[in-house]
């Protein structure tokens, strides 16, 4: 413990901040080591508020992992609020871990979980309040390695000059591999007394180690190898490496069997309140559909499972060493789960007893969907959460997602008749080729589900209409297609509240600003990242948090980066065009994602006659 630095934390600082608890640490089942005890620190860095990251279920599976191994210590910090992050600066103390308050240059390893490209800015604010220098050619050996993962690195180029490597796909074993090398190379790096080259000198000497992570490990981007070059009229061409011992692509990191990576079974409760105060368990990776919007289902592929008992037995586990009394399964499609009316079973056969709800946030709309309404209990809950996406059967056939809305109403039918009274869909606005009576079709189904909840409880269902604006995503076969504008946007969300005959039917759509400006993020090169960095600099923090966003900072900082917004958010790249992120390789590959492009577009135009 850095008592000298908690000291003045304490006394200091954290009086005069808001939530104070959420920079405290020593949490139940914190984990808190020797430094002197270990060969190598890892700090896992969640860019994003404390309430948020803490309900991460990936930062506690990594957190778990490290810590269990004798030779590494893990440890925890999370972007400080502007409060903090002044308070931290005017005093002139460096931004630290949870768990021993160890500035962020003193680790060896700095790990990134980039889950929302929204939240870039905090990148940079932890980097430079936690001492790190911004810019990757700018740090020695004497700095910590800095990694991205997550599923924002599936298109690193935009935050590519800030992180070290970055790295696609499963991080059980990504991590521990880096870590492990990293920690060779740096320790080969130090000088008898212990120290440090510094200097153009220093930064060549990690330039070198850097090449040898890269050239070792196949799934370990380290971007500045690669130099993006442009067409004269300023659009992206191609990536070129800079040295030949590097790999040509990336490979993703892929773990063959998920039953065999611990589930983390005492995980850090929180201090505060968190957006998630529940046991999560995984008990499913990736996903049996292939919809042509959805990113997670391409890059979490192949599908994997986890067995009924290493389910039920590491839930009880994890219950008995936190308390909590909601577990939440977690998948990106829970009742495709094969075993899930088993694991259902067992799980209320287990925690009915203990008073502990089991909640399943991920259903698949099937004829399944009526047996899962029986099976599920509300446990004092009454809402039920399916994303149907579109409401249209055309259009579900031009993004893949193969349910019917029969399916849909049996299920909510069945969900009124044992206990619950709320629907929540999620559904999506700016699918290419969206005609009005695909919006038409969103509030007729919300208003369909509330009056066969009066036919089944006596009076109206409350139901939600949630509406995403569509950001066409890297690695999806909508990857090519450019966004729909602003205009279009408002004028849809305008027309979807003005169709609403019901009053407890609700329609909530998503910032058209905060869309926007994630498309930008997401579909940019590496020249983004100066917008990200000036952007920062005139003051964008917390952009995820609605109340903090500020979108005329962000497009300004684009326009004064030279990026023109209109090209990169809304025109779309031909099939043959070489894109920012194909460097970065999925299973199946993009000949996979050309093949359902080609096939989307020859529907559009039977669509396009549709009344």
């Amino acid at each position: 413990m850095n008592q000298t630095l908690k000291d003045q934390i304490v006394g200091r600082i954290l009086p005069r901040m808001q939530t104070p608890a959420q920079y405290i640490g020593g949490e139940l089942n914190a984990v808190l080591k020797d430094h002197s005890s270990v060969a190598g620190r890892l700090c896992l860095a969640f860019p994003d508020a404390y309430s948020i990251g803490m309900s991460h279920h990936g930062l506690q599976v990594l957190y778990t992992l490290m810590n269990r191994r004798d030779d590494w210590l893990c440890e925890r910090v999370f972007a400080p609020w502007r409060d903090m992050e002044g308070a931290l600066r005017e005093a002139g103390l460096p931004l630290y871990s949870l768990e021993s308050f160890t500035p962020l240059c003193d680790f060896d390893v700095l790990g990134f979980s980039l889950q929302y490209e929204i939240s870039y800015t905090n990148i940079l604010t932890i980097l430079d309040v936690g001492g790190v220098p911004l810019h990757a050619v700018e740090r020695t050996m004497a700095n910590p390695l800095i990694v991205a993962g997550g599923p924002c690195t599936q298109n690193p180029e935009p935050i590519a000059p800030f992180f070290d490597v970055a790295v696609t796909g499963d991080g059980e074993p990504s991590l521990p591999a880096i870590c492990d090398l990293w920690l060779r190379l740096r320790t080969a790096a130090r000088r008898p007394d212990g120290s440090f080259v510094q200097g153009e000198a220093g930064r060549q000497q990690r330039e070198e180690a850097l090449a040898t992570l890269a050239a070792a490990l196949p799934f370990a981007y380290v971007p500045r190898f690669y130099e993006p070059e442009y067409y004269a009229d300023g659009r992206f061409a191609t990536l070129n490496r800079t040295r030949n011992d590097v790999p040509e692509t990336i490979e993703p990191s892929v773990i063959d069997d998920l039953d065999s990576i611990p589930l983390p079974t005492r995980p850090v409760v929180p201090y505060t309140e968190c957006v998630h105060d529940r046991i999560a368990i995984e008990i499913m990776r990736g996903c049996p559909w292939q919809c042509r919007f959805c990113q997670s289902t391409v890059i979490k592929r192949p599908l994997r499972i986890r067995q009924v008992e290493t389910i039920v037995q590491g839930a009880l586990e994890s219950y008995r060493s936190t308390g909590f009394n909601e577990i939440s399964l977690l998948s990106l499609s829970t009742s495709d789960y094969p075993h899930f009316e088993q694991l259902v079973n067992r799980m209320y056969e287990v925690f009915g007893p203990l008073g502990v709800n089991v909640s399943v946030p991920s259903l698949r709309v099937n004829d399944q969907l009526k047996t899962v309404a029986r099976l599920i209990q509300t446990g004092g809950r009454n809402g039920l959460t399916l994303a149907p996406e579109v409401a249209r059967d055309d259009m579900r056939e031009q993004i893949r997602k193969k349910i019917s809305n029969q399916d849909l109403y049996d299920g909510c039918r069945e969900a009124f008749r044992n206990g619950f009274q709320k629907v929540k869909l999620y559904f999506m606005c700016g699918l290419p080729g969206e005609r009005p009576v695909d919006l038409d079709g969103i509030v007729e189904m919300a208003e369909t589900i509330a009056t066969i909840g009066r036919e089944e409880m006596g009076r109206y269902a409350k139901v939600t209409a949630s509406v995403s604006n569509f950001v066409p995503k890297a690695h999806t076969p909508y990857q090519w297609n450019g966004m729909q504008r602003r205009e279009y946007f408002r004028w849809a969300h305008a027309y979807l509240r003005s169709k609403k005959t019901i009053r407890a039917v609700s329609v909530k759509c998503h910032d058209v600003e905060t869309s926007l400006m994630e498309a930008a993020l997401s579909r940019g090169d590496r020249r983004m990242a100066k917008a990200i960095e000036l952007a920062w600099r005139a003051g964008s923090r917390m952009d995820s948090w609605q109340e903090e966003f500020n979108a005329d900072r962000w497009w300004t900082a684009i326009e004064q980066a030279g990026i023109d917004a209109e090209t990169l958010v809304h025109r779309p790249y031909e099939l043959g065009d070489r894109l920012p992120w194909d460097h970065v390789n999925i299973k199946k590959g993009r000949a996979f994602l050309e093949k359902e492009q080609t096939r989307a577009v020859a529907q559009l135009s039977a669509m396009a006659d549709a009344k």
